[in-house]
């Protein structure tokens, strides 16, 4: 074995202002393995996480709720730590961010940043709730569409038409919590001077801390120059007060990743252990952080800025994996795919999913779809099938020879499982856990080869051959210890059951021996074959009905009609061609692309919702069309000075116009 490291692992903060569902549970599960995994080869290896338990949407919840936010967040807590527990997520300490010790990390950080001239502040107008006496972001106003006159959007898109705009160009714009019309109001914030970190960012986010794909990504937002960061809110706000500062405090994603930290302090003040050893900056511990593709900016910029700015050491690694989909979709409450964490339990073996999870997760940033149909065939395939089976036919033979394992029969087949430890070891290390299932269960193909070859049940009925089946039967219980030993990190309570029966405690700190000379217990079964009635069952437990997407009203059910202008109203609109000579993403913004556009001589700004389709390298030398006479619109992106023409469904299937053969820019086209 190699050198005895000392790791510390976290996973995302779930947030506690709501219920576990199995897309957190990907995450929780990917880290555990990869931290049982570094136990089982004898390394330092500690695992902590913690509620995010602070922000706007908490303090209204808990309002809603009729408690204060601190008995919402403890109720919460409560629910996530038993569900997490269900599924054997072995946490050494899941604490809160709405602890003291985030609240004194958080101002020590801030203090530095501050002390270094990272902090700035400036006035920013934002709109504001009179009634509640409230900053309101985009999420919690409502109104028309500026666009297509939908009813009920939010404010900064529309779900029907799939236009964006700013909260202001709402028409009648209401406050979600209180139903009042929004007004604008000035107020100083806090900013985080995250451009001067532009250089250290490029060297550090190519030095391989990210995967290469999340590290290209985070070129694109580097090369687009990035933005100071507002890290403040305005009272009334569930969270800590800025030092020095009047009804100022911490924006919720400022102190959630220093909840890591305070995690661990909180774990080192109860264990004595020393937090230094992993924080201090010339520490040489390792520290990984397990994140969805979603706050890849959080922690991949934001958190490493930060840490190098207060003199504390950056993560080893943030690694990053894409989203849950069921049955080829997004989760869905209306068709059951939203499954609750604690419902799943209440069906199925936390360990199915484990295995399951298990054995489609790559080192890669790809969405992982669990499909409950390959789910059952699967497990109970390998795990069932294959694996107990194993057991299952061989020990009985070794109990009524007295229970003591003989020795080894094919020492060539037992060492292809010594020898696939290696590159099953190699395989965990890098996350890449399928490819680790595919190796264990070749072996696991092999050992049932072999035992249906030799066939000892058959053997067992000739005159002596009472030590031929015993050494065949040993052989299958030791191919059985070193299938369990690799896979020990994803099934903890069958491997646990697997040691009783075999009374030994499975490691993997050296390579698996052979056990010979010792005794084993009755084996019982470890593991039953999925129902799909239980599935079925865990479908309709989560049924809810959905509600239905609102759209304006009109003869058209699925494209709501605009108001009716004339045809002197659309004679008006003066298209031409168009060349794109640049296209960027805007940081911030899901569905907008920036392009530059060139209208032969004049060159305009125009941001378009086109992200879902189109990469911004491949517009870029483009022609398309756009309306060249459309007034200037400021969004919050910036001014865009007109609007390209495209048409289809949305998603991938956005075309844009493209101009006839021969086209030149600022040809008009209508």
């Amino acid at each position: 074995m190699s050198q005895r490291r000392q790791i510390l692992v976290t996973s995302a903060l779930p947030y506690a202002n709501g219920s576990l569902h199995l897309g957190h549970l990907l995450e929780h599960i990917q880290t555990d393995i990869w931290v049982r995994f570094q136990q089982t080869r004898g390394h330092d290896c500690t695992y902590v996480c913690a509620d995010d338990a602070h922000g706007t949407a908490i303090m209204l919840k808990a309002e809603e709720l009729g408690i204060s936010p601190e008995a919402h967040i403890e109720n919460m807590k409560a629910e996530h730590m038993a569900d997490f527990q269900g599924f054997l997520i072995n946490h050494h300490n899941y604490h809160s961010t709405h602890s003291e010790e985030n609240k004194a990390l958080s101002s020590l950080i801030y203090e530095r940043l501050k002390a270094n001239g990272h902090i700035a502040s400036r006035k920013i107008t934002q709109a504001f709730d009179p009634e509640k006496q409230l900053f309101l972001a985009d999420r919690y106003i409502k109104g028309s569409c500026p666009k297509c006159k939908a009813e009920d959007q939010y404010g900064d898109n529309c779900e029907a038409c799939g236009a964006t705009y700013a909260p202001a160009d709402l028409i009648n714009p209401r406050s979600v919590i209180s139903g009042a019309t929004p007004i604008t109001k000035e107020s100083e914030h806090f900013f985080f001077r995250l451009p001067a970190f532009q250089d250290f960012l490029k060297d550090w986010t190519r030095a391989g801390h990210l995967q290469p794909e999340v590290a290209n990504k985070l070129a694109e937002w580097l090369d687009a120059g990035l933005q100071e960061w507002d890290i403040s809110r305005d009272a009334p706000y569930f969270g800590f007060e800025i030092p020095g500062e009047k009804d100022k405090f911490f924006y919720v994603w400022l102190d959630a990743p220093i909840g890591y930290m305070a995690a661990h302090k909180n774990l080192c003040d109860l264990t004595g252990a020393d937090w230094h050893a992993i924080w201090d900056k010339d520490s040489t511990a390792e520290l990984y952080h397990f994140i969805g593709k979603d706050i890849v900016n959080f922690h991949a910029l934001f958190w490493p800025a930060m840490l190098s700015s207060a003199q504390f050491r950056t993560p080893t690694k943030v690694c990053v994996h894409g989203f849950l989909t069921v049955n080829g979709k997004k989760m869905s409450k209306s068709r059951g795919t939203f499954i609750n964490a604690k419902s799943y339990l209440e069906h199925l073996n936390p360990e199915y999913l484990r295995y399951y999870f298990a054995a489609k997760l790559t080192a890669g940033v790809d969405d992982l779809d669990l499909n409950l149909e390959d789910f059952v065939n699967r497990v109970n395939s390998d795990l069932v099938g294959k694996v107990v089976n194993i057991a299952s036919r061989t020990a009985k033979f070794v109990n009524k020879a007295g229970g003591q394992l003989a020795e080894n029969p094919e020492p060539e087949l037992w060492a292809a499982f010594v020898n696939a430890g290696s590159t099953i070891a190699e395989l965990y290390e890098a996350r890449e856990f399928g490819r680790a299932m595919r190796e264990i269960m070749a072996l696991a193909d092999q050992a049932n080869e072999y035992i249906a070859a030799k066939a000892p049940w058959s053997l067992a009925k000739q005159e002596g051959t009472e030590a031929e089946v015993l050494a065949i039967c040993s052989l299958g219980i030791n191919m059985f210890r070193a299938l369990l030993t690799y896979l020990k990190p994803v099934l903890p309570a069958m491997t646990e059951a697997a040691e009783a029966f075999l009374g030994e405690t499975l490691t993997w700190e050296a390579p698996v021996s052979y056990r010979a000379g010792s005794q084993i217990n009755t084996f019982t079964p470890l593991m039953t074959r999925v129902d799909t009635k239980a599935i079925d069952a865990m479908i309709e437990a989560n049924k809810q009905p959905e509600p239905a997407p609102q759209t304006a009203t009109g003869p058209l059910a699925d494209e709501p009609l605009a108001p009716e202008i004339s045809f002197d109203d659309f004679a008006k609109v003066d298209l031409r061609v168009a060349l794109i000579k640049d296209a960027q993403h805007v940081e911030g913004a899901d569905k907008l692309l920036q392009l530059t556009l060139d209208l032969g001589g004049e060159t305009r700004n125009v941001f378009s919702g086109i992200k879902s389709a189109y990469k911004p390298e491949d517009l870029v030398g483009k022609l398309t069309v756009m309306v060249a006479n459309l007034a200037p619109r400021k969004m919050k992106f910036g001014m865009s000075e007109g609007m390209v023409i495209a048409a289809g469904p949305g998603k991938k299937e956005i075309y844009l116009m493209e101009p006839h053969a021969g086209a030149k820019p600022g040809q008009r086209v209508m």
